[in-house]
């Protein structure tokens, strides 16, 4: 074909070409029906990669979020790097140093918690940045209606006549699970006069909510309802109760929060109240896609959510 390397590059990753040889090396491209790999765009203006990190990988939610994220980037041909941080700061910050290093596009940061140490490496580059699931007041981000839906669960318990609650939590590193959600339902609680509310705090795993859960009956042997901060944390309190010989929610009501499928197989069927995980990853992709051509987004995008009553609390 008579044309140099670097040519057939500058072709490939969008550049500048005279247009008698685009067209031949688009018949060669053709005739081969060769696909450039992204990782040898790494030097064009654009990489077309954009990496996403979350805090875990075993989740129903991080599911959802990145099937919906992936498949609106795919569709505009991109290619998602994902990094999982493993609920650890330190690794999300090094997994966002390496997307950075890597020159993707934009980067999907599902945070655990942004820290300083966060926001001083991302002054760093211009690469633009959304962040999902924490509140932010120098990126935009992405947010469930955190503590309305903590104090929508608070409400509900509340009418239901309960007045010895159990609430298994997670850690305040977390801003909006261990802060937000928990506070909404604490505020609402104390709307209904409930003045025996017993924390535990847990990791995120089934093993954590059993030993939330055998420490919360250990020490409070009067509980009349568990509030989960997720469904996860519930499926381990209904295993531990069933082995102490409590019926749900004849002597333990029990509740969650993100609206697994499991849920609704379970017996009895969980109470729980559920985010559009689906409809957080489809504006994560299209505000980071946004941000990379330049078009302007909004700074704080909420998230709505919806409650879903089955069988698992009882009128007291």
């Amino acid at each position: 074909m008579n044309v140099s390397k670097s040519t057939v590059s500058r072709y490939l990753n969008g550049g500048s070409v005279k247009e008698s040889t685009r067209e031949k090396i688009q018949e060669i491209v053709d005739e081969y029906d060769y696909h450039p790999n992204a990782f040898t765009r790494l030097n064009a203006k654009q990489s077309r990669m954009i990496g996403v990190i979350l805090p875990t990988l075993n989740s129903k939610v991080t599911s959802r979020v990145i099937t919906s994220i992936d498949r609106y980037l795919r569709d505009r041909d991109y290619v998602t790097i994902i990094r999982n941080s493993d609920h650890d700061i330190q690794l999300e910050l090094e997994n966002l140093s390496r997307l950075i290093n890597l020159g993707v596009d934009g980067i999907v940061l599902s945070s655990i918690s942004m820290t300083e140490e966060h926001h001083k490496l991302l002054a760093k580059t211009n690469i633009p940045v959304v962040i999902l699931a924490q509140e932010d007041d120098q990126l935009p981000c992405i947010v469930n209606d955190e503590y309305n839906a903590g104090k929508y669960i608070g409400e509900y318990i509340g009418e239901k006549g309960h007045k010895r609650i159990g609430f298994i939590t997670v850690d305040e590193s977390d801003k909006a699970v261990g802060v937000l959600r928990k506070q909404g339902v604490l505020d609402e609680l104390k709307e209904y006069s409930v003045e025996s509310i017993n924390i535990e705090y847990s990791g995120f795993s089934f093993v954590d909510a059993q030993n939330a859960t055998w420490k919360l009956l250990t020490e409070h042997n009067d509980i009349d309802a568990i509030i989960c901060a997720t469904d996860r944390l519930a499926f381990g309190a209904y295993r531990v109760l069933r082995k102490n010989g409590y019926h749900i929610p004849l002597d333990v009501s029990v509740v969650g929060f993100g609206g697994y499928e499991e849920s609704e197989l379970i017996i009895p069927e969980l109470t729980t109240l559920m985010f559009d995980s689906y409809e957080m990853g489809e504006l994560a992709a299209q505000t980071i896609t946004d941000l990379i051509e330049g078009n302007e987004v909004k700074q704080r995008q909420v998230i709505r959510y919806t409650f879903i009553e089955r069988r698992s609390v009882s009128n007291r």
